[in-house]
């Protein structure tokens, strides 16, 4: 990565820290994605349950590897060939374990948190249940505000997790979304952070690096 990329990250990632912050958010910046797995390795206790919300740049840290190593236990609706029984039991054992890991679909400049969800999981875990959340994010992820964030959601993410996860929804094909009534939408929920709720622990690493969708 060339100076001025490194310097330009480190900039946007310490402004939305410190937004976030005063937002009530615990949150830090990291400037690789090495810094921030260990830094997860350090915030989440060895005997520790782990939630996961089948995020890319989770899976870009390569900290789920770890975790294993360590012998968390980790809630993972996301493993193959798992039956959608099975599945369910795992996205309700997230709203419930120790720490819930995920990412987020955009963070604004003044420290919201913007997501999307087709069963509506993930958000909620995010928002109340596990006793603490931790949320890591791409350099990538940073928008100017709400709006900018929705219009990420419509014109980027919606579209890459679809052709992503194969489904057969029209973003998948165009490009873009467009509003559907597919029964496999994944953009049926969508929430704004606008404060830290407040009986969930939440920590935010911003990542100087892109990463995720």
């Amino acid at each position: 990565m060339v100076e001025s990329h490194i310097w330009h990250n480190e900039k946007l990632g310490l402004k939305v820290v410190e937004a976030l912050k005063k937002n009530n958010f615990s949150a830090e910046y990291a400037k690789t994605k090495e810094d921030a797995r260990q830094r997860l390795l350090e915030l989440i206790p060895a005997g520790a349950s782990v939630g996961l919300g089948g995020s890319v740049t989770v899976r870009q840290l390569n900290i789920i590897v770890e975790l294993n190593k360590r012998g968390n236990q980790l809630f993972d609706h996301t493993e193959p060939n798992m039956s959608l029984e099975v599945k369910t039991k795992m996205r309700r054992k997230q709203l419930t374990s120790d720490i819930f890991l995920s990412s987020t679909n955009a963070v604004t400049l003044d420290g919201k948190l913007v997501n999307e969800d087709g069963t509506g999981n993930r958000v909620a875990a995010m928002i109340y249940g596990p006793q603490k959340v931790v949320i890591v994010v791409g350099i990538n992820k940073i928008v100017k505000n709400v709006d900018s964030a929705l219009d990420r959601l419509e014109m980027y993410t919606t579209p890459m997790n679809n052709y992503r996860l194969r489904y057969p929804n029209p973003c998948a094909k165009t490009g873009f979304c467009i509003d559907c009534d597919s029964e496999s939408r994944i953009c049926n929920v969508i929430t704004i952070m606008r404060k830290k709720p407040s009986q969930t622990d939440i920590t935010v690493i911003i990542i100087g690096e892109v990463l995720g969708l």
